[in-house]
């Protein structure tokens, strides 16, 4: 196989993994799911970004693919201080509770 097909193969995965996990956003109402979904979204992002950076024989691939880890890392403590003040306040994960966190 030449590394065409391969890097189409990984840019396919990417798409198909990007689109499980903008469904699992949309459909979803439990907010741990959500963030899973969006674990996935970011995953499938970086696996695009090591795609590209192997098709063109730059490390930056790489780096764009650092740089996605620390914002899933960033997004994961964030949604889990959220996730535990909804449980805390509401006894439910429901994101449609969301809307009655003011303050």
């Amino acid at each position: 196989m030449t590394d065409a097909v391969i890097i189409d193969h990984a840019f396919i995965l990417a798409a198909i993994l990007f689109c499980l996990g903008l469904t699992g956003v949309l459909v979803r109402r439990n907010l741990v799911f959500v963030l899973i979904s969006l674990e996935v979204m970011l995953n499938a992002a970086g696996l695009a970004f090591i795609a590209a950076g192997s098709a063109w024989g730059q490390a930056d691939g790489q780096i764009m693919f650092l740089a996605v880890v620390t914002l899933g890392a960033a997004e994961v403590a964030v949604g889990l201080g959220l996730t535990l003040l909804l449980f805390r306040r509401f006894n439910s994960i429901d994101i449609d509770q969301l809307n009655k966190l003011k303050g």
